[in-house]
């Protein structure tokens, strides 16, 4: 009997053992944002991943989680009872997600949305809206909102590449939490595929969703999905509430500010301002350079005597790092692509393209890091490529230079 009971518990670590090591192998078929996505949830309910508010927040301001996370199985109740406690709207703030902290579920698609968020400028706001209210009628309805579902899968099944079928739907289970029958033309060796961002995947797509079976996929995905905290928040708990362009916008602006006040805040231990080499330390996170010593050596030479950056400061430069296409643009239509320009050109430059002011003082900091020869000019491609990097906390997009 002892040696019956002794081999069941032995068959059963082997097949527990195999099932983590499965989990474990679909990292390797996952693209980078699937495998942050993956790495810094916390949740799982019915087979799908599940960020929580505190998690989102994490994935945007760290590296890497604070410590090793293991996916917690939500009950129905206990999912319900996350989902009422969840405020409507309309009482929104920049304290949402800190207030949410782990009381939230937040999916795939809505991770990729969210960032989409945090590198839009305000001007996109009424773009993304109109994105997704697909009839006109200035107001958004769960419905259509659910079409980006469908997008950002559509886009992903696109960017697969041919393996291992089993693993793939389950990789897509976890993500989408529905098995979805590709019948896409899967990327094979040699083709050439041009990267979009995710937001081009929704402008483009979003605009032919009245055309396509995209609205009707999401009604068909609508019944077997769960609801979300964002779906709740937008959407009401019984999904009958419409959302109006006052609201998005409010939110979206929460977002971003909630996310610059977290990381400023982590670095001001309590005081109105962040010392310039805490600013550039800020900067430089997420990008591709690699010797971020010189720059912070070089701020220490030529500033000194610390002043500190406001938060003010710190949230309007961040509000042109989201105009940075506009910017791009502006700096081609004046030649500067191929030499170098002066803080009063950069700082006329950056009102005239993204209506932004930067303050005297950030502007000459900016210089101070980004200006390794010290000849108080600045390398605009050298500086525009680093600031892609930041924008997009280290996933690149491509925005023409």
């Amino acid at each position: 009997k002892a040696f019956f009971i002794a081999s069941f518990f032995f068959l059963l670590s082997l097949k527990v053992t195999e099932s983590r090591s499965d989990l474990e192998d679909l990292h390797l078929y996952a693209t980078p944002r699937e495998q942050r996505f993956r790495r810094f949830a916390s949740l799982e309910f019915e087979g799908q991943l599940y960020m929580t508010p505190y998690d989102f927040i994490q994935a945007v301001t760290s590296d890497e989680p604070k410590c090793a996370k293991k996916w917690r199985s939500l009950s129905k109740q206990e999912l319900n009872q996350i989902l009422m406690e969840t405020p409507p709207v309309w009482k929104g703030s920049s304290k949402l997600f800190r207030n949410l902290n782990e009381r939230g579920v937040i999916s795939y698609t809505e991770y990729l949305f969210l960032l989409c968020i945090l590198t839009k400028p305000h001007a996109g706001f009424r773009i993304a809206f109109n994105m997704f209210d697909t009839d006109g009628n200035e107001m958004v309805d769960k419905k259509e909102f659910l079409v980006l579902q469908e997008i950002f899968r559509k886009k992903n099944e696109k960017r697969e590449r041919r393996g291992d079928e089993e693993k793939r739907a389950m990789l897509r289970l976890q993500l989408y939490g529905y098995h979805t029958s590709t019948n896409s033309v899967l990327k094979t060796e040699g083709e050439d595929v041009v990267p979009r961002s995710y937001w081009d995947t929704l402008r483009r797509s979003t605009s032919q969703a009245l055309f396509s079976d995209l609205a009707e996929r999401a009604d068909d995905i609508s019944s077997s999905l769960s609801d979300t905290t964002l779906l709740v928040h937008f959407f009401g708990k019984k999904g009958k509430a419409e959302l109006n362009f006052e609201d998005f916008y409010r939110f979206m602006d929460n977002l971003q500010t909630e996310v610059l006040e977290i990381e400023f805040l982590s670095y001001s231990n309590g005081m109105n301002t962040i010392s310039e080499e805490d600013f550039a330390h800020i900067l430089l996170r997420y990008t591709n350079v690699e010797n971020t010593a010189s720059y912070l050596e070089n701020l220490r030479c030529t500033i000194p005597e610390e002043k500190g950056i406001t938060f003010d400061e710190f949230r309007s430069f961040f509000q042109f790092l989201n105009n940075l296409e506009d910017f791009t643009i502006a700096m081609q239509m004046y030649n500067f692509a191929s030499r170098s320009i002066g803080q009063d050109e950069f700082k006329r430059a950056v009102y005239v393209a993204t209506g932004v002011k930067l303050s005297p003082h950030l502007v000459n900091t900016v210089f101070k890091i980004f200006d390794v020869d010290r000849d108080d000019q600045l390398s605009y491609k050298e500086f525009i490529g680093i600031m892609k990097d930041r924008l997009n906390r280290g996933f690149r997009v491509r925005i023409p230079i």
